[in-house]
Formats: structure tokens, C-alpha cells, sequence
């Protein structure tokens, strides 16, 4: 595990998080894809589990319960799965028989190895932590108007847990506050307390979204299936939120 050195959060906006994940290494990239989607840390992401998946029928997906000892607060954890974070559980599936996210039949130590620090140094990123995809799921829950009651359930914070009463209409409820941060346009905000060359910004300050028939929007849209599937797949995709079935079948949803 390569050294880091105490500082502050830094959240990273959708620009940065493309222009970061598509340098990672494609099994890092999709670590790093469910870190920002779910808030988990590095070693809950590199240590998940598939004997910790328990099935909801309810919503026609799972959860992950992260055990109290592999867990920061000592508590059992329910890690809800939005849209992004379950396609990315059922691309995982069969690949290790351990080990949720295994690379070369054996588990990630940490995220923060070199292929992380290489990318961020080419995106410009350097001050960026593996950490700070939890602070980013954090702010854009935030910003898409999550309460902070279920930010803080969504976050696994120690003075909150649904671990002991995890039911179907609690994960219900919390996978659609989880599938807010999906939308770009409801979640581009001003993380940044202040910026060296343009002065303070307020966090939580949304930029206006683009008009629907502005020359903008075309470029938010895919354009084909094939585009579609590989945006959803890598984390890319920038255009209005999807439903589960747009991105489990990889139909674009326009």
C-alpha cells in the first residue's frame, strides 16, 4: 500500500470522475465505479464478500451486509446496490467464488496502488484519494436533496444502522435515494469550499442544468446501443438517469 498524507476531502465532479476512472485499469475502474455509487471504503470495496449477499426479492435485487468486524463503526452494514453499483455486482458474478472483486484469482489489497496513483497523476488529480469517491457519493447525496437521516443510514455512520431491520421497504426506499446520484443534471454542484483562480463557491450550489433542446444536450445523449452499453459499464455515461432495466439489458435510455 503506497503512502498518503493527511488533507482535506476532495470530492471530485462528474468531469474528473471521467476523465479519472477511464485511466484506471478496467478491474479498477469498476472498484472504483462502486466506491462512488455506494460510499463504501477501500478496504470494504477490495474485502466485499459474496457469502455477505442477501437477496430482496421485493426490489428484484441484493444487498451486501458487511459483518461488524470488517466494518470501521463496529456495526453491521447494509450496502444498498442503485442502478450502477447492481450492474456492476452481476458483471462480477462467477469471477471468484470469494472474492466480489478479485484481480488474478486473488484479493485487491487496496485500491491506492499504482495503477490509482498513475491515473490520478495523468487526470492532473494528485491531491485525490481513494477516500474521496465516499466524500463524492456523500456531496451528491446531499446535493440531490437526500436527508441526512438517509445519508447517514446510506453511509454506514455509527449512529445510524439498518443492519438489525433491514426490510424490503426500508431497501426499497433507500435504493431510490441511492439512484439519485445518478443524475447529473439533479447532482452537478460546486464541490469545491474555494477555488484558487476563481474565488469561493458555496458546496451544495447547483450549476444550472442545459435546456433539453440546447446544443448541449446532444452531446449528454448516446447516440447508439453500442455506446449506451459501454458508458453504463465504465461509469461515462452523462446524460439523464437510467432505469435498472436500461442498465441491466444496456438500452439507452433517452
Amino acid at each position: 500500500m503506497l503512502s498518503e498524507t493527511p488533507r482535506l476531502p476532495h470530492p471530485i465532479t462528474w468531469a474528473e470522475q471521467d476523465d479519472l476512472f477511464r485511466r484506471l485499469p478496467a478491474h479498477l475502474a469498476r472498484m472504483a465505479l462502486f466506491a462512488v455509487n455506494t460510499g463504501l471504503r477501500d478496504s470494504n470495496v477490495c474485502g466485499l464478500q459474496w457469502q455477505w449477499e442477501i437477496t430482496v426479492p421485493e426490489v428484484n435485487r441484493s444487498v451486501f451486509v458487511v459483518p461488524p468486524e470488517a466494518f470501521k463503526s463496529k456495526r453491521p452494514h447494509v450496502v444498498v446496490l442503485n442502478d450502477v453499483a447492481w450492474s456492476i455486482i452481476k458483471s462480477q458474478r462467477g469471477k471468484h467464488p470469494i472474492w466480489v472483486f478479485p484481480y488474478r484469482s486473488r484479493r485487491v489489497g487496496t485500491m491506492n496502488n499504482s495503477g490509482w496513483q498513475d491515473a490520478r497523476r495523468a487526470a492532473g488529480l494528485r491531491s485525490v484519494r481513494v477516500h474521496d469517491l465516499r466524500h463524492t457519493f456523500a456531496c451528491r447525496l446531499r446535493a440531490a436533496g437526500v436527508s441526512a437521516e438517509n445519508r447517514e443510514v446510506l453511509l454506514g455512520h455509527a449512529n445510524q444502522s439498518m443492519a438489525g431491520h433491514y426490510a424490503s421497504a426500508d431497501v426499497g426506499r433507500l435504493l431510490d435515494q441511492a439512484n439519485l446520484v445518478l443524475n447529473r443534471t439533479g447532482t452537478r454542484t460546486l464541490l469545491r469550499v474555494a477555488d484558487d483562480h476563481h474565488g469561493a463557491a458555496p458546496v451544495g450550489g447547483h450549476v444550472p442544468a442545459p435546456e433539453r433542446g440546447g446544443s448541449g444536450f446532444a452531446r449528454q445523449v448516446p447516440d447508439t446501443r453500442r455506446v449506451a452499453q459501454e458508458r453504463w459499464i465504465t461509469g461515462f455515461h452523462s446524460g439523464p438517469t437510467a432505469t435498472g432495466e436500461d442498465l441491466v439489458s444496456g438500452r439507452p435510455s433517452l
